[in-house]
C-alpha cells in the first residue's frame, strides 16, 4: 500500500539575498506561514517545476514537508525549522525581526 501524501510547501533560497523563501499562491514570501500548502502530489510537482524555472529569482527549490495540525504550516523536520529561523551565526535577517 502506498504511503499517504503528506502536506508540503515549495521552498528555495532567494538568488540575490540568500534568504529562505516559500512559494505562495502568487509569488514568494520569507514567512512559512504565508506558504501555499500542497496536499496533492501532482499539483506539488507542477508548483516545484514552476519554481525551478524562476532562475532569475530563486535557487535550490524543493518540496518540504510541513505540519498543518495547528492550522498554519509549521516545519515538520529539524532542518526546515533551522532554515525557517534564518542564519545561526549571529542575529541578522529574520532573527533581528524576532527581537
Amino acid at each position: 500500500m502506498p504511503k499517504p501524501y503528506t502536506p508540503k510547501v515549495v521552498t528555495a533560497n532567494h538568488l540575490l539575498a540568500g534568504d529562505v523563501i516559500y512559494q505562495t499562491r502568487d509569488g514568494w514570501s520569507r514567512q512559512l506561514a504565508d506558504a501555499e500548502v500542497l496536499t496533492d502530489e501532482a499539483h506539488a510537482d507542477l508548483r516545484l517545476i514552476e519554481a525551478a524555472q524562476q532562475t532569475g529569482e530563486v535557487v535550490g527549490a524543493y518540496l518540504a514537508d510541513v505540519d498543518t495540525s495547528r492550522g498554519a504550516p509549521a516545519p515538520a523536520h529539524f532542518r526546515e525549522a533551522f532554515r525557517a529561523k534564518g542564519p545561526s551565526n549571529y542575529a541578522h535577517g529574520k532573527q533581528t525581526e524576532l527581537n
